[in-house]
């Protein structure tokens, strides 16, 4: 929300250095509830074979009532730094009788020799992001510094069963990067190919209207009372804090705390919402280039360059090669306005080189943005659960506001720019064709609604942050009496990875979440900008 998870993107790329893996800690260890559950189990029972397909209730013993089994951790390119397991629930729970789907479960040990004993369960964003992929970002981090993690996929997520990806959607991607990202051919492709993963899931057996946030957050509840942990804090990001913010509206019991990271307010998530959250995350941007002399001498005028080179793309698009990074063959691009958008929002260029890169193509070199739109052409095919996104943005967010809406919030927050790109959410094209042929019910009634909570809450916004702009944390904060709302100057989607400080508030939040030390963020300013010689226009 993928190049950088955010409420219904494409796969992530997530800025910063890249994963590493944190060594685990020798000798004993004070176990927490959890571990001493599942190590408990692990003696008692054989791993459990995963099937391709959940058994009916009748097929697997009761069925019905939610139990985790321990067993063998999913085969990741860097090895889970801990024990796993299953949690078997109903795929949907109006019937119960019905299917199951299985989700796979790590847990982590805390670093500390010590840890406290409630531990910190992750919800990942996307929605239809890969959780486990992210557990060296979240170890590196330090989020299981001082407590257990657990992390568990979503439902319909890569290592649950079944898998709701789409290989279809992921081939269309790939052939994307060589056409105009906004023209109906290109929108018909999408469109087809979303039809096909649509049939080839519902032929299955799978419930598509059952992959939603209300069946998603009581997965979670489930998994806190199979665990037999009393309390637990709560971290998400992007989807994952819309995730959170339902988990804590539907099933408080039993949460010590609710840390949300770059906010997605279940209210206001919708497809006119991402054209605000753009305004306010590249004015950011604009904003911090101005304050710096550097910046500001070197690259006048930020807001109107961006805004003569989406015009000037989409009535002239590039055709270009470019190599996608890492690879070997050049591929062919096409940039369009539209697909200069993207690329900015999902911070395909990092922020530090944004200024420069966007000179560079007003002076006639586009090759930046050329290799960040090739990197889309080398998918991972099957890795990003497209039946999961499609199934809650088509029943959570595109109802209710039609083609009109969207334009308008384009239109305000864009003036000038052709009507050609507005109409398009950004990372979210052809939405609402896709939301046709997906073809599941309208949940806005149960899923825009307000969390009123007086659980403690860390709120923590990066001002670049182009996907989930930073005033929603502020917004969602004002229905948490209890909340702390933390501002990180100069970072984008995703704050606790790419910023020590955030991991320090972090850190300090769970260990008092009523009183963390914020003090580090009152000092951060953004870093300084790329400063490239001038050129002459091309």
């Amino acid at each position: 929300m993928e190049q950088d998870t955010g409420p219904g993107c494409p796969p992530p790329s997530h800025g910063g250095a890249p994963p590493r893996r944190r060594p685990r800690t020798r000798g004993a260890r004070a176990a927490t509830a959890l571990a001493a559950a599942a190590v408990a189990l692990l003696g008692a029972l054989a791993p459990a074979p995963l099937r391709a397909t959940a058994a009916p209730a009748g097929e697997n013993g009761p069925g019905t009532r939610p139990h985790f089994t321990p067993g063998p951790c999913p085969q990741t390119p860097e090895p889970v730094p801990g024990h796993c397991g299953t949690l078997e629930v109903p795929e949907n729970r109006a019937h119960p009788h019905g299917r199951t789907v299985r989700l796979a479960v790590a847990i982590v040990p805390a670093a500390s020799a010590t840890p406290a004993a409630d531990p910190v369960v992750f919800m990942e964003g996307g929605p239809g992001g890969d959780a486990f992929g992210n557990i060296p970002f979240l170890t590196a981090a330090g989020v299981n510094r001082d407590h257990d993690l657990i992390v568990m996929a979503q439902r319909g997520t890569l290592h649950s069963e079944p898998n709701l990806a789409c290989p279809e959607v992921d081939r269309f991607y790939a052939q994307a990067v060589g056409l105009p990202l906004d023209a109906p051919s290109t929108g018909a492709l999408l469109v087809r190919a979303t039809a096909q993963c649509r049939d080839r899931l519902r032929a299955g057996g799978a419930d598509l209207s059952a992959y939603n946030t209300t069946e998603n957050a009581a997965d979670f509840a489930d998994l806190r009372t199979a665990l037999h942990i009393d309390h637990w804090n709560v971290y998400g990001y992007s989807y994952g804090t819309d995730l959170a913010l339902t988990h804590l509206r539907l099933h408080p019991r039993g949460i010590r705390s609710v840390a949300i990271d770059s906010v997605a307010p279940p209210p206001v998530v919708n497809l006119p919402w991402t054209w605000d959250s753009f305004r306010e995350g590249i004015d950011a941007v604009f904003a911090a280039c101005e304050a710096q002399p550097a910046c500001r001498d070197r690259y006048p005028d930020l807001p109107q360059t961006l805004t003569r080179q989406v015009r000037r793309l989409e009535e002239h698009p590039l055709t270009l090669t470019a190599r996608p990074p890492g690879g070997t063959t050049p591929v062919t691009v096409v940039l369009d306005g539209g697909a200069l958008v993207d690329l900015v929002v999902a911070k395909a260029v990092p922020f530090a080189d944004l200024p420069a890169a966007l000179d560079e193509l007003a002076h006639g070199n586009p090759q930046r943005f050329a290799q960040a739109r090739a990197a889309g052409a080398t998918q991972a095919v099957g890795e990003f659960a497209y039946g999961l996104k499609e199934s809650v943005a088509c029943s959570e967010w595109v109802p209710g506001y039609s083609r009109a809406d969207l334009l308008a919030a384009g239109r305000r927050n864009f003036p000038g720019w052709p009507d050609t790109v507005l109409a398009q959410a950004p990372q979210l094209p052809f939405q609402y064709d896709v939301c046709h042929v997906w073809n599941v019910p309208d949940r806005t009634a149960v899923q825009r609604v307000t969390t009123v909570s007086d659980v403690p809450a860390l709120v923590l916004s990066g001002t670049f942050d182009s996907k989930t702009g930073a005033g929603w944390g502020r917004y969602a904060a004002r229905t948490l009496s209890r909340s702390t709302d933390v501002l990180i100057p100069g970072i984008g989607h995703w704050v606790v990875p790419q910023s020590p400080c955030a991991q320090s508030i972090l850190a300090s939040f769970l260990t008092h979440p009523t009183a963390p030390d914020t003090a580090c963020a009152a000092d951060l300013v953004p870093a300084p900008f790329t400063i490239t010689p001038e050129t002459e226009t091309a």
